[in-house]
């Protein structure tokens, strides 16, 4: 869709400034003890693959004389969309617990900021900025942040077999991560409203 989206722009007489393209935290594989920031060189798992595919066709748009910024986004945190959700059932009910070995990271950005990071990209950064809190946690960490604020036990650990038996392969997204500091996003002039997780799952949660 990149593809066909920048093949019809550069038929216009008059171009758009600026070409913001979404891609994912996904772009740097994953490792339990490296620390990514925007300049880390690609993974080579298959989401790495496809990030890295679908920021080389939106980087096409400077060939066309626009700006481009590429926002690479983390684990989004909502009250009504993405992973939170789906996560608060068990907890209410007492039932969960870390996955796995919990030493996985999680790289996580409050929608609020997310919204904030994508106007920022708007109005004038370019290249690659990561949407991710500047503190991001294991998910041993998140569990207990998150049983905390529910007052509710986190005693309940998923297995890693039991994830492979539900997800297959896609298990690997729940029991690896990447610990992803939004270092470009900062320095551009940026401030999260929540850079720690505690405030920002009360915010979503109260």
């Amino acid at each position: 869709m990149t593809r066909a989206l920048l093949d019809r722009i550069t038929r216009f007489d008059k171009k758009p400034v600026a070409y913001v393209s979404a891609s994912a935290v996904g772009y740097y594989g994953t490792s339990l003890t490296e620390t990514f920031v925007e300049t880390s060189s690609p993974g080579a798992d298959f989401l790495a693959h496809v990030c890295l595919d679908w920021e080389r066709e939106a980087n096409r748009a400077s060939e066309s004389g626009m700006r481009v910024a590429i926002v690479r986004t983390g684990l989004v945190l909502g009250p009504d969309g993405g992973a939170l959700p789906m996560m608060l059932p068990p907890f209410r009910f007492g039932l969960g617990g870390k996955l796995a070995s919990g030493a996985q990271w999680m790289s996580w950005i409050h929608i609020e900021d997310l919204i904030d990071t994508y106007i920022h990209a708007i109005d004038g950064t370019d290249g690659a900025i990561n949407a991710t809190a500047p503190e991001p946690v294991t998910n041993a960490e998140f569990t207990h942040t998150l049983g905390e604020v529910l007052r509710r036990p986190t005693l309940l650990p998923v297995p890693e077999f039991a994830l492979k038996a539900l997800f297959g392969e896609g298990a690997m997204i729940l029991t690896q991560g990447q610990r992803v500091m939004p270092e470009r996003t900062l320095a551009s002039g940026y401030r999260f409203r929540y850079p720690e997780l505690d405030p920002a799952l009360r915010s979503l949660l109260r």
